[in-house]
């Protein structure tokens, strides 16, 4: 069912201030029921509606029913048409490959938040809504971390879900423990945040039980969703794992030759978040400028790496509007 309220002069400043300016026709639908009790800002807030301005009985009038057609070809018992925004859905935003690939409705993730402040709580709601969110690991005993495993998956089961890896550059022994876990429980997704550099642990993490499919396409299961402000750190994520860090992984016999063959042909994280000024471990980067760059570094190294999977780059920081999240998705 459409709607549709016609609108005044005191609404447009004039009585038909459009003139002779349609831009193509529309038509009612068959089952097109009228209201005229909507005021334009309701009709706007309807952004999963299409919305289309169209002349009726001498006035503009807004209506959300109907078909649009954009052009000259005029047919009898249609009306002008002024203008049309197509519906914005939300589940329509972001990258569909990207929800595709982490089972979730909505391009939306709620960050890693240290010390349990991203609690059970809020990883099992988000999961529960169609969106994505990890655990604050980060700053946490491995016996805290197990039991909030252990909690989230009798809890939420095969909905998804992440935890955080956050570099630990004075506790190397923590954070292979903390990989141990994951690997251990099957946690196949992790966010890691305040890298400086690739570690021997996140890069073990990622390749893992790499295999190859029946087409001979490389899988790794553990997947790495990579929070950077930086360049040269991004670039290290979107590279694939660093020949000496392989090597010392077949030496340790964490995994064989041709797993390491495999490694060469995937990054180290398909998916990179651009954490802008923020009160996280950032660089205090505007996202106007920190987006953008991450953005052709992404394209620069698709291209020279060929990756089966594409790059992907998310925004992150200062994100904590309706306002804010829709800038972020413009960009």
């Amino acid at each position: 069912m459409g709607t549709e309220v016609h609108l005044t002069s005191r609404d447009w400043g004039s009585q038909y201030p459009f003139g002779d300016a349609a831009v193509g026709q529309w038509s009612p639908g068959a089952d097109e029921s009228t209201r005229r009790d909507q005021t334009p800002a309701e009709f706007l807030r309807r952004i999963d509606l299409p919305l289309h301005i169209v002349g009726m009985e001498g006035r503009p009038a807004l209506t959300s029913g109907g078909t649009a057609i954009i052009g000259d070809n005029a047919k009898e018992g249609t009306h002008p048409l002024f203008g049309h925004v197509p519906a914005c859905r939300v589940t329509a935003l972001g990258d569909p490959a990207f929800c595709a690939d982490h089972g979730i409705r909505y391009a939306y993730v709620s960050g890693a938040m240290a010390n349990g402040i991203a609690c059970e709580e809020l990883v099992e709601t988000m999961a529960r809504a169609g969106m994505l969110s990890f655990f604050g690991a980060a700053g946490l005993s491995v016996p805290r971390i197990e039991a909030a495993i252990d909690r989230i998956q009798e809890n939420i089961g095969e909905l998804p879900y992440g935890f955080n890896l956050i570099h630990s550059p004075n506790e190397a022994g923590h954070e292979d423990a903390v990989v141990d876990l994951y690997l251990r429980r099957g946690i196949r997704l992790v966010e890691a945040s305040a890298y400086l550099g690739l570690t021997l642990a996140v890069v073990r993490y990622r390749v893992t039980g790499i295999h190859r499919d029946e087409s001979g396409t490389v899988v790794a299961p553990n997947s790495i969703i990579a929070k950077v402000s930086r360049v040269e750190i991004a670039t290290h994520f979107m590279s694939p794992p660093p020949e000496k860090l392989l090597r010392k992984l077949v030496e340790s016999g964490d995994i064989t030759t041709d797993q390491a063959d495999m490694a060469r042909e995937i990054p180290v994280a398909q998916d990179v978040t651009a954490e802008a000024d923020s009160g996280g471990h950032t660089d205090h980067r505007p996202a106007v400028a920190l987006l953008p760059t991450l953005l052709a570094l992404r394209d620069r190294l698709q291209s020279e790496y060929g990756y089966k999977n594409p790059l992907r780059v998310g925004l992150a920081g200062g994100i904590s509007t309706p306002a804010s999240a829709a800038a972020a998705f413009a960009m």
